[in-house]
Formats: C-alpha cells, structure tokens, sequence
C-alpha cells in the first residue's frame, strides 16, 4: 500500500518549516538513508532522509512552499510493484475505512472530532511516529502513548486494532499537558501588545513603505526576545579590561602559529576567558529551568553569529578544556556552516552563557538581552584608545568596555560581579589562560 511521507519534525520546537528543495523527482526510486529533500527551520537548513525503500509516487508539496505543518503529507512512495494508479485507491480506502469506525464513535461522542489533537505524537528519543488517523485520534481520547505500541500495519505503521489492550498509563492527561509551562509559554509569549498590526499600517498609509513578511527565524527571534525582556529580571554588570598585554601577546602567538594557518582572534581569547571563568566561579556556571537552577560543570560558552535575517548562537562545549586554537577553528567552522544555515539543533542550542561582540562594528558598549536559558550574556564593544590613570601617571592604552547581563534568579549581583571580575583578570594576564 502507498505510504505517505510526512513534513519531519527536525528540531524540538519545530512546529513548520520550508521545504526549500526536493532532491528527487517522481519516479525515482530510494531507499532507507537516501537524502530525499532540504528542509529550512527556524533557525537552519537540513537535510531529510527517507526512512523506508520504494519509488516517489507523487510529490504533494512543491519545493519552496513555505509553512508546512509538521505531519502534513508532502510525498506519496509506493512499494515493489505498485503505480501511481494505486495513490488513488489507496487514499479513498482509509478514508472510507475511517468513515465507517467513525460513525459508531460519533455517535457515542459528537465532539471527539474536534477534539483530535492536529500534532503527531512524537516518542521521547526524537523519531517520528507512524500511525493512521484514526490510530492517532483513539490514542489521544484514550491517553495512549503512542511510542510504546507496535505497529502491525505496512511498514509498521499503527492502525486502530493495534490500539486493543494498549495502557494509558504512561500518557500524559491532556489537562496537565494544556496546564504545563511548555504548552503555555508561547500563548502568554504571542499576546499582543501596543497598537495592532492594522492600526499601525493606517498610520503610515500615506508613506511609501516596503513590507518585509516575516519568516520563521525572524518569528522566532521576536518572540524568544520579547519573553526574554518579559519575563527574566535582567540587571547589567559593567567594567573595563585593558587589551594591550593580550594585543602583544595575540601577535606573539599568530607569528608563531602562522606556519599552520591559525590566526588568533580577540574573540577567540574573550570566549577562553569566559570559560575558565565559569570554572573559578562554578555557582555562576548555571541556567533557569522553571522551578529549579541547574548548575553546569563543564563550560559551554555560546557566542552569538549575526547572519542576513537574524542571528544563531552556536554552542562551544566544554571550551575550559579547549586550547585557544582549537577553539578558533572550532567557531570559525561554526560561524561558517551558521551563516549557511546548516547547523544541526545540538550545536545551537545548551549552553549557560553566551558572548555577543560588537566590537568589530565600532560599538563602544552596549546591554545585551539574554538568550534563555542561559544565566548571563556578556556584550562586548570596540577596543578603545584611552587615557587612564596608572601610579599617578597618565598614559593612553587599549580599553575594551564590557557589560554583564544577568539572570537575577540564577546569579545575584555580589556572584556576578565575581564571574566579571575573573573575565577581566584573564584578559589582563593572558598568558595565564595558556596554563
């Protein structure tokens, strides 16, 4: 029987996404890890593998299409011996089939239909869930897991019968899903605020204005930030290091580096800094998790990447451990695959701190707002000429300006400053960060 491929869920948040390119043509015949189309999240470009064997029947969603549904069908494979011819018949059959089952039940519970949950369910470990319709709708009235039932259907797909002398007792009431943070985050983050988007337009009806539609990193972007500023108690931290003994020192290590092609940049140097801060003070090292702090031991510093449309922050894991030039190959090959969008979730996303530096585009200082979970962003501006009092004396040296954005549920001010105060000193005394 014809078995529908469904719009993958690539990432945990995904609830759409672009199918930006198909990668076969219909009649083409695949198998199981076959690359079958590129499909753009969020916040990155991925391909989608075919997980069973057969020949593309019919492709239901043009490539381009954007904002397509998580388990929408968007091609049909057909299997050893079957034709398109089948397609037909075989979507008229279930729907048929489901018609019939669903008459008893309408019977019994006229609202069940509307009821049906429009997602999949999806098991813990990420894979997807085969069922048919009818398979999913009885699941979700009966508290049914579907990730713990076997499927006798083609393919292991899970059909009605499947479904006799399944427990609920591992599902999750729907009260308690509707009630959790995780299902009302994004109602209490969606609520309007300020005048509407038809009201603003009647403002500027008489100007000459070009409308930008939103895509789904931008979407997400405005969001994430908006609940950020909404919900976290930010406070800021501020202090100066003095660059120039980490500026000779930079151009000590890059002539001597220079033979293996690394060149060392400032960034790379504020990123080590921060990480082994996080080790000296390790109750700092820490993240907001609903109704708990967890605290991190390795150091996993992420370092915000300015791309056309919005930004990634892909993650530098356990960057206490790292040299100073594994962590500048490490970032330029992230910074690179990141403005290409072809980051996977798990390089993106963890993480208990974050950098943002401006600094390369003139900017003195700046505050910027937290990425959550994380407990703290640290906004880098420009390295200054600037005079500075030292043993009496006026003398002019290179002065970068930081400031500390801070989680005040994670990290109370006295332990902020402390994380600050080791950044700096590990700026100011780079050779130590070699140690």
């Amino acid at each position: 029987m014809p078995t529908e491929i469904l719009m993958p869920a690539l990432s945990p948040t995904m609830e759409e996404g672009t199918l930006a390119k198909w990668l076969v043509k219909e009649g083409d015949e695949v198998k199981s890890g076959d690359i079958l189309a590129e499909i753009e999240t969020d916040k990155a470009t991925m391909e989608f593998e075919a997980v069973d064997e057969g020949k593309i029947g019919k492709i239901l969603v043009q490539e381009g299409t954007a904002g397509v549904k998580v388990n929408t069908a968007i091609a049909v494979l057909l299997e050893d011996g079957e034709s398109a011819d089948d397609i037909g018949a075989a979507k008229a059959a279930p729907k048929a089939q489901a018609k019939a089952e669903d008459a008893p039940e309408a019977d019994a519970k006229p609202d069940a239909k509307a009821d049906a949950p429009k997602a999949a369910p999806k098991p813990a470990d990420g894979n997807r869930v085969f069922a048919s319709p009818l398979a999913r709708r009885l699941a979700a009235e009966k508290g049914i897991d579907l990730a713990d039932v076997t499927g006798s259907g083609p393919h292991g797909r899970i059909v009605k019968a499947d479904l006799d002398g399944a427990k609920p007792a591992a599902a999750k009431p729907a009260a308690a899903a509707a009630e959790s943070p995780k299902a009302s985050a994004p109602a209490a983050a969606a609520a309007p605020v300020g005048p509407s988007a038809d009201a603003i337009r009647k403002i500027y009806a008489d100007r000459e204005t070009t409308e930008v539609a939103l895509d789904g990193m931008r979407r997400t972007i405005a969001a994430r930030l908006s609940e950020a500023k909404q919900t976290i108690p930010h406070f800021y931290l501020r202090r100066s290091a003095k660059l120039d003994a980490l500026m000779e020192f930079r151009a000590t290590l890059n002539k001597q580096l220079e033979q293996r092609g690394v060149k060392l940049s400032v960034n790379d140097f504020i990123i080590k800094a921060c990480a082994l801060a996080l080790q000296e003070v390790p109750d700092a090292n820490a993240v907001w998790a609903g109704d708990r702090i967890l605290k991190l031991k390795p150091s996993d510093v992420a370092v915000a990447v300015a791309i056309e449309g919005g930004l990634f922050t892909p993650v530098l894991k356990d960057a206490q451990q790292k040299t100073l030039s594994a962590l500048s190959a490490e970032m330029k090959d992230l910074a690179t695959r990141a403005k290409s969008k072809k980051l996977a979730p798990h390089e993106y996303q963890g993480g208990s701190f974050a950098i943002s530096n401006l600094g390369m585009f003139g900017i003195e200082n700046f505050d910027a707002v937290i990425n959550p979970p994380h407990g703290a962003i640290l906004a880098v501006g420009a390295g200054i000429q600037t005079p500075v009092v030292e043993k009496g004396e006026v003398v002019v040296r290179n002065v970068m300006s930081m400031t500390l954005s801070v989680d005040h549920r994670v990290i109370d001010g006295a332990l902020g400053a402390q994380l600050l105060e080791k950044i700096v000193a590990h700026l100011e005394n780079p050779m130590g960060m070699l140690a």
